[in-house]
C-alpha cells in the first residue's frame, strides 16, 4: 500500500497543534502523532510562563542570585535567546515576561498601565539581567521578581522537536503548525513542496525547512484609539503600536520563530541585518496595505 494522508490537530502551548503525515497505515500514523504530541507536552511543562509548576517559572522562583541548573532542552533555548538578544541589541529579550503580563492586564481591563508600574517592570526586565554558564547549564538572575517568556521562541523549537520524534518512527513526509510557526519535512508524495497560502495572497513552497510569521495585526489592544500589540518592544516596555508582519524562512523552527518576533519589532533595515547574522535566512517584512 502507498504512503495515505492523516491530519491531526490537539491543542498545545496555547495554540492548535496540527500534524500533517503521510504513512503506509493510520495504525503507524497515530503511534507517530501521539508521541510527537507528548513531547510537545514535555517542552509546554519545561516553557510554560502560564503554568505555576513550569520549570521556567521555578527557574524564576529560584535563580535570583545564585545559580540554578536547568534541564538540556531549556538552557539551549534561553541560550538561543539570550544570543539573539546580544546580536539585536535587546530587540528579541525573553525577560519581558513582566512586561508581558502587563500587556495582558491591559487587555483584559483596557486600561494602559501607568508610569510608575511600567518603569518598576521594567526595571525587572532586560537580557543583560540573565546570566548563563555553559560548563554548569545554569541560570542566574539579576533582579527580584524578573519573569521569563519564551512565547517568541518555544513554539518554534517545539515544532523542530515534533519533526524530529516523526522522524524517529519513519515518518519523514511531515508538516507541524502551531499558530504563526510552521515546520516541514520531506515533500508530500508527487509533489515539490507543501503549499503555504500566504494571509496577503500568493502561497510558498516549503521543504525540509521551517516559515514562522509574527507581528502586530491580529493579537492586540486598543486603548485610547492607540493598537497596542502582543509583541512588546523591549526599549518602551510597551507592544507594538506600528501595523507590521515579520515573515522569516530558516533552516528550523527556532530560527525562524525567534527571527520573526526580533523582525517584526527591528523593522526592515533591522531585518536585513538577520538576514547577514543567519546564513540562509530570508526575512520579510510585510505592511498593511503595502507589499
Amino acid at each position: 500500500m502507498g504512503l495515505q494522508r492523516f491530519e491531526f490537530t490537539q491543542v498545545r502551548m496555547g495554540v492548535d497543534a496540527r500534524i500533517i503525515v503521510y504513512a503506509h497505515d493510520e495504525e503507524r500514523a497515530v503511534r507517530a502523532c501521539r508521541a510527537a504530541y507528548t513531547r510537545i507536552s514535555e517542552l509546554e511543562q519545561m516553557m510554560s510562563d502560564y503554568r505555576a509548576d513550569s520549570e521556567l517559572n521555578s527557574l524564576c522562583q529560584q535563580a535570583v542570585g545564585r545559580w540554578v541548573r536547568v534541564s538540556p532542552k531549556l538552557f539551549y533555548v534561553l541560550w538561543r535567546g539570550q544570543k539573539l538578544a546580544q546580536q539585536t541589541d535587546g530587540a528579541f529579550d525573553v525577560t519581558v515576561g513582566a512586561l508581558v503580563r502587563l500587556w495582558r492586564e491591559a487587555r483584559h481591563t483596557g486600561k494602559l498601565t501607568d508610569e510608575a508600574t511600567l518603569r518598576s517592570a521594567k526595571a525587572r526586565s532586560g537580557y543583560r539581567l540573565m546570566e548563563l554558564s555553559l560548563p554548569r547549564r545554569a541560570v542566574r538572575l539579576k533582579a527580584e521578581g524578573m519573569q521569563l517568556d519564551l512565547g517568541g521562541i518555544a513554539k518554534g523549537y517545539a515544532c523542530d522537536w515534533a519533526l524530529r520524534v516523526l522522524r524517529r518512527h519513519d515518518i519523514t513526509r511531515a508538516l507541524i503548525q502551531m499558530g504563526g510557526d510552521i515546520v516541514a519535512g520531506n515533500t508530500p508524495p508527487g509533489e515539490q513542496g507543501w503549499r503555504i497560502e500566504l494571509t496577503e495572497g500568493g502561497a510558498t513552497i516549503l521543504s525540509n525547512a521551517a516559515l514562522s510569521t509574527s507581528g502586530s495585526t491580529e493579537q492586540y489592544v486598543e486603548i485610547d484609539g492607540v493598537r497596542y500589540a502582543h509583541i512588546i518592544d523591549p526599549r518602551t516596555g510597551l507592544g507594538l503600536t506600528n501595523l507590521v508582519l515579520a515573515r522569516v524562512r530558516a533552516r528550523d523552527g527556532i530560527t525562524a520563530d525567534s527571527l520573526a518576533t526580533a523582525a517584526a519589532v527591528l523593522g526592515e533595515t533591522g531585518a536585513k541585518k538577520l538576514e547577514r547574522l543567519y546564513r540562509g535566512v530570508q526575512v520579510h517584512i510585510v505592511k498593511p496595505g503595502g507589499s
